[in-house]
């Protein structure tokens, strides 16, 4: 079994809050990730697949392809939007990281299984300092 990563960027707003709190349980519970006015991340996404490696190619899976499947089916839903109101695999989610992370894996599983591999991994990081690995159910 080879695991191999790949990594892409994209920025996206959002907004930490419950339509059901009111603005100053939000506040409490989500502190400034709750500015109505919303704010940003530069976000990093590393994707991990495993498998075994192709006799014939050597490789797991073509980069290449790993690379266009990550941006079509992700980067270009998230990249310079705001994640509460234009990204439709968000929709009726908390817009925190976790659950970001659990929707990519969602929209990427079947399109990496397509390769000929297995998503092991969706790793997003929000900041330097703060990241959500996710390993399916």
């Amino acid at each position: 079994m080879i695991y191999i990563t790949r990594r892409e960027r994209f920025n996206a707003a959002h907004r930490l809050f419950r339509e059901d709190f009111s603005d100053e349980k939000n506040l409490e519970i989500f502190g400034k990730c709750s500015n109505p006015n919303w704010h940003g991340h530069n976000y990093e996404l590393f994707v991990t697949v495993k498998g075994e490696i192709n006799k014939q190619t050597g490789f797991l899976v073509n980069l290449k392809r790993l690379s266009k499947i990550i941006r079509e089916n992700i980067i270009l839903k998230l990249d310079h939007k705001n994640i509460n109101l234009e990204v439709e695999f968000m929709k009726d989610k908390l817009a925190s990281t976790e659950n970001l992370a659990v929707g990519i894996w969602q929209e990427l599983e079947p399109h990496i299984k397509a390769l000929g591999a297995d998503l092991h991994c969706v790793k997003v990081t929000e900041s330097e300092n703060n990241f959500v690995e996710y390993f399916g159910d």
